[in-house]
């Protein structure tokens, strides 16, 4: 399983999950593949980002 991360850390975990919420739901309007799992994940220097698999 290959995760696939977004590029951009956000500050909050809120703003990292809205992200993933919407890249759950909306995913068919952007042309990305149905994510299996979708995760937001916290990086060492303490900023959120997501990452998902297909």
């Amino acid at each position: 399983m290959n995760w696939i991360y977004w590029a951009k850390l956000y500050d909050s975990k809120f703003q990292a999950g809205c992200l993933a919420k919407r890249m759950e739901e909306d995913w068919w309007i952007y042309g990305y593949e149905c994510p299996q799992e979708v995760e937001v994940y916290k990086s060492k220097k303490g900023r959120f980002g997501v990452r998902y698999n297909t």
